[in-house]
């Protein structure tokens, strides 16, 4: 039987306003860097003033505001893909 791969949804607004659907759960945060997991996988915000606006663990909804300067999928602590820089 196939495991079922939840859909993820990231969103950035003129690279200061962030969502993503799926998030299991915030591992770290500062205003420099946000780590978070998504469907499994490792994710870090990097950028300046980076807060937290709201994250629901039951629906996986997450928002952050701040300047974002690049979004990584991490695999075994090395960047796998780079969204954008």
């Amino acid at each position: 039987m196939q495991s079922e791969t939840k859909q993820s949804i990231l969103t950035l607004e003129n690279r200061n306003k962030l969502t993503f659907s799926g998030v299991e759960r915030v591992e770290a945060l500062s205003d420099r860097q946000i780590l978070l997991t998504v469907n499994g996988t490792r994710v870090r915000i990097e950028g300046n003033k980076l807060k937290v606006l709201a994250f629901s663990e039951g629906s996986g909804n997450f928002a952050a505001s701040g300047v974002v300067d690049s979004v990584r999928f991490l695999q075994g602590g090395k960047g796998v893909a780079r969204i954008f820089r």
